[in-house]
């Protein structure tokens, strides 16, 4: 795993990344999970990963599993005044 330095400008931390993990632009997005911090660059299309990883599926893709129907009190007849 590649490491980069934190440092102090003024009152800001900041990070140096490696050159293999430079960005384009002038800003990323943060994001704190739990203990760790994602840098994102930020991009024209924020999708577009999502998209990206969606096409590697195969088109008739389905998951398999045991669904069972959920009971919802009260929903059985939510729509039946839709039809007086």
């Amino acid at each position: 795993m590649a490491e980069a330095k934190v440092f102090m400008t003024g009152r800001s931390q900041a990070v140096r990344l490696p050159k293999e993990y430079r960005v384009s632009g002038d800003s990323v997005y943060v994001k704190r999970v739990g203990n760790t911090i994602l840098l994102v660059p930020k991009t024209g299309d924020r999708w577009a990963g999502l998209f990206a990883a969606l096409d590697e599926f195969p088109r008739d893709f389905t998951l398999a599993r045991d669904q069972f129907q959920q009971p919802r009190a009260g929903l059985e007849n939510l729509f039946d005044r839709d039809k007086e």
